[in-house]
């Protein structure tokens, strides 16, 4: 497939796609859903870049999104960034004080919005709700999209904010397209693929997904929200062939183990998770469930977009677990405290990713203080993700640095705790996270959802056994499910106050 060349990350359909070809699949409900082609969201986009310019908002203003996985949110997306003003997709499932805070941060003129969170909307923000009003404000017609110099912003997405304010991150239009030209190289196919999309769109790995599936030329199976049935339907009926998704929300498909034993999903050659860490369980499971797929597990930030790692220069072929090997200039990464920069095999060793690559931020909005905290003199991202490095030069997420603590003056990083619990066939999810105590400094906890008979002391002599000593949890608590976090991720935040409030 080709792309424009104007530059302009709005502009990202191609030329040559079949203009009656389904772009996207709007899943309504079980047994309903709307067909958009290529040609129809096109010409909305267009529409929404004309009222743009009708109304007044010139190049660089802030234009936000507020609103669940609806019918014309791409058309919304793409269309404020041809009319050359920034697109702020917002995290609706922030607190209220949040949401005002991104809007207002961002310096956002207009917001669009769905019914639902139309009272979210602070005064004085201009909003247009989809529907009635949001046909009303539509100016159909040709739309040239203006033609974007290197450098440019595209988009703000904010940070989930788990701690303080979410921050903005501004991302260029020429980093995106140069992100979405790097995925279609690695998947060359993708016009054949029809890609099931759940997660919410103001997140990096919806957005790229999106685009990337959109700029090959295939179909989005788009469903508003993510519930564990409605996607396992969603693959029989529509055909799904690629699912794109967070670990977290791999892991409670495949716990639809009668669901998915009931429908036909022989149509899955490939499963696409990022953002999160996954475990050999969730594998072993995911592989269980779809006999048929490729499992492919990506790795990637806000600030600097999902394409650092790829496959291996000799051809070695990639362990279940590892991220990849690092991309080709212009990708640079080193990790923490490795002086060789011995990037590649032989030379195993684990520090924190440092990298950057042409998608990276140019900055945080207005906190150039943060900015610089998160740079180094030789203009490297700090991750804040801590890797290890094997002798074949693979790389492998071991936690965030922010989420390590220490028990007994040792360092316990609550993914590699996870991932020996979940490797117990009794245990389908586990979250590791810290108390304080007196003696220790913190004391691990863990909250696990069962796959079986099992009990606390089960859960413990097992991590006693397959790592550290001193990683064990002390309590274990059992649930049926793990929160999620806005981002479908798990919620270490409310776990916490939960562990608090049992322990009181």
């Amino acid at each position: 497939m080709r792309m424009h060349e104007s530059g302009n990350l709005g502009d990202i359909f191609p030329v040559d796609v079949p203009p009656e070809k389904p772009a996207l699949i709007l899943v309504h409900g079980s047994e309903t859903e709307r067909v958009v082609s290529y040609a129809h969201l096109r010409a909305r986009s267009h529409a929404v870049a004309r009222g743009l310019v009708r109304d007044g908002y010139q190049c660089g203003d802030r234009i936000a999104i507020l609103a669940a996985n609806v019918e014309d949110y791409l058309a919304t997306y793409f269309g404020t960034m041809q009319a050359g003003c920034i697109s702020v997709p917002v995290n609706w499932k922030l607190r209220e004080a949040s949401i005002h805070h991104v809007l207002r941060d961002s310096d956002s003129l207009l917001v669009f919005v769905d019914g639902e969170r139309r009272a979210s909307v602070p005064a004085g923000v201009k909003a247009v709700e989809f529907g009635p009003e949001f046909e009303a404000f539509l100016d159909p017609g040709p739309f040239e999209p203006l033609k974007m110099e290197q450098g440019e912003v595209a988009m703000f997405l904010y940070t989930s904010g788990s701690t303080g304010n979410p921050k903005g991150v501004p991302l260029t239009h020429a980093g995106h397209i140069w992100v979405t030209a790097t995925r279609l190289r690695g998947a060359p196919d993708t016009a054949e693929h029809r890609a099931l999309i759940a997660a919410p769109f103001y997140h990096m790995n919806a957005l790229s997904s999106a685009k990337a599936v959109l700029a090959g030329g295939g179909t989005i199976v788009q469903l508003p929200v993510f519930t564990a049935e409605a996607y396992v339907d969603a693959i029989e009926r529509h055909k799904a062939t690629w699912l794109t998704s967070v670990p977290t929300m791999m892991a409670l498909v495949v716990q639809q183990t009668d669901r998915i034993r009931q429908r036909d999903t022989s149509s899955v050659r490939m499963v696409r998770m990022g953002s999160a860490p996954a475990t050999q369980g969730l594998f072993d499971q995911i592989r269980q469930a779809f006999p048929g797929a490729r499992i492919t597990y990506g790795y990637g930030t806000t600030e600097a977009g999902p394409c650092v790692f790829g496959p291996h220069p000799k051809g070695k072929p990639l362990p279940d677990l590892a991220l990849g090997y690092p991309m080709d200039a212009p990708v640079r990464v080193r990790l923490e405290g490795d002086p060789q920069n011995n990037i590649g095999a032989g030379q195993p060793h684990e520090g924190e990713l440092l990298m950057d690559c042409p998608a990276l931020t140019p900055g945080y909005h207005k906190l150039p203080e943060k900015t610089a905290e998160v740079m180094t003199e030789d203009g490297l991202y700090r991750t804040g993700d801590v890797m290890r490095r094997d002798e074949n030069g693979f790389y492998y997420f071991v936690g965030r640095v922010d989420d390590m603590f220490t028990c007994n003056g040792e360092n316990v990083y609550p993914g590699e705790v996870e991932k020996v619990l979940e490797n117990h066939p009794a245990i389908a999810q586990a979250a590791l996270l810290p108390v304080p105590d007196d003696v220790r400094g913190n004391m691990p906890v863990a909250f696990v959802v069962p796959a079986g008979a099992v009990d606390e002391d089960v859960v413990k002599q097992h991590a006693i056994a397959n790592a550290p000593a001193y990683m064990h949890p002390r309590r274990v608590w059992f649930v049926d499910k793990l929160p999620l976090a806005s981002t479908n991720k798990i919620d270490k935040k409310a776990l916490t106050a939960e562990a608090q409030k049992r322990l009181a």
